[in-house]
């Protein structure tokens, strides 16, 4: 018999119970209690069964495949908007509306190249300067455009910022952030004037104030396209060509093309 206590309330008194519970004694030979033990029960089989289908699916499993490429993003930024009307183009044609349509055309040739594209402005909505490079920044792009139109000068005029480089801190001003960029920015100014000039048009590179880029932390080019004209400085393709206006949005993706292949390179290079 084996005696099995335990505690109950007796008139507000915790007190222990005995309660017999009845057992049996069995002896049996060594031999016979040894081959019991060995003897593999239904729980043992189903677990060994379990772990040999587990196998077998993991060798049948096709493999695994490599991690994709690094992410590579471009911005396009699509001046003014909005209340924003910008400049006034030759054929009466609002600026903010020539830079949303280079914008949507570059977009879809770039998204044709398997480049993924981030955009500032889809329609014609005002967006300030500081949501511009927040977008930007967010987006965590290898490449900015911001897109301009003119009808001053010639071809097409590349601007990178004025502010003198520094080397890139973990919490940079707002107001310079490009500065830590902007020799990636010059990188990527000659990256796009090489295309464009190999294309057969003309270009200027100049260096200014870019309150709309200088909060950004990327490479950065300010891209104003103007009227294409002749030695003699007489319009031969104006701004709403449209053969004018595929050429330039064919050689920008093209440029970007070459720049994400280059960017791929140097990070391979410097891998261990």
């Amino acid at each position: 018999m084996t005696a099995l206590k335990e505690r109950r309330w007796y008139g507000g008194v915790l007190a222990p119970e005995v309660r017999y519970l009845s057992a049996r004694l069995e002896i049996r030979s060594i031999f016979a209690a040894i081959n019991q033990a060995l003897r593999p029960s239904p729980c043992i089989w189903v677990l060994t069964a379990c772990m040999t289908v587990s196998q077998l699916a993991a060798a049948q499993a096709p493999p695994v495949s490599a991690a994709p490429a690094g992410r590579f993003v471009v911005v396009l930024d699509a001046a003014h908007g909005g209340d924003d009307a910008g400049g006034r183009l030759g054929n009466g044609q609002a600026e903010k509306a020539f830079t949303l349509a280079l914008s949507v055309r570059l977009r879809s040739l770039l998204a044709a190249r398997g480049i993924q594209v981030t955009t500032t402005r889809e329609s014609d909505a005002t967006v300030d300067l500081n949501r511009r490079a927040e977008i930007a920044n967010h987006a965590n792009a290898q490449a900015c455009l911001s897109l301009h139109g003119s009808e001053s000068g010639s071809g097409v005029h590349l601007f990178v910022s004025s502010m003198a480089p520094v080397q890139p801190a973990r919490f940079a001003p707002w107001k310079t952030a490009q500065a830590a960029w902007v020799t990636r920015s010059l990188a990527l100014a000659g990256t796009l004037n090489s295309a464009l000039l190999q294309a057969g048009m003309t270009v200027t590179l100049g260096r200014t104030s870019l309150p709309a880029v200088d909060s950004m932390t990327c490479p950065a080019v300010a891209v104003e396209i103007a009227p294409e004209r002749d030695a003699g400085k007489k319009p031969i393709a104006e701004l709403d060509d449209p053969g004018y206006q595929a050429r330039v949005a064919e050689t920008l993706a093209a440029a970007l093309l070459e720049w994400r292949t280059d960017a791929w390179r140097t990070t391979e290079a410097h891998q261990p």
